[in-house]
């Protein structure tokens, strides 16, 4: 019998790399994002702050992960921690 991979979007999966883990079961991520200037035509970045929930508290600061976008879980929370690309030095 045949396995089901399941297929995830890719807009829902957002990389980024942690910056904190103060909280239980929760930690916070920065997604960066580089774009050209309309009119000046330099590379900015922006970055966003977003809360993941970790449920097994596996993560440290400095790892890159990526999250999968959910239904709300709290307040400022809508993110699950999804796989863990490369652990911290």
């Amino acid at each position: 019998m045949e396995t089901a991979k399941k297929h995830i979007k890719k807009s829902l999966l957002s990389e980024g790399r942690v910056v904190s883990t103060a909280m239980d079961k929760t930690l916070v991520m920065i997604v960066e994002a580089r774009k050209t200037h309309p009119k000046f035509k330099k590379i900015v970045r922006r970055t966003v702050k977003m809360k993941v929930h970790d449920e097994r508290n596996e993560c440290q600061v400095g790892d890159r992960i990526l999250a999968i976008e959910t239904r709300p879980l709290s307040r400022e929370k809508r993110h699950r921690l999804f796989k863990i690309v490369e652990k911290a030095k």
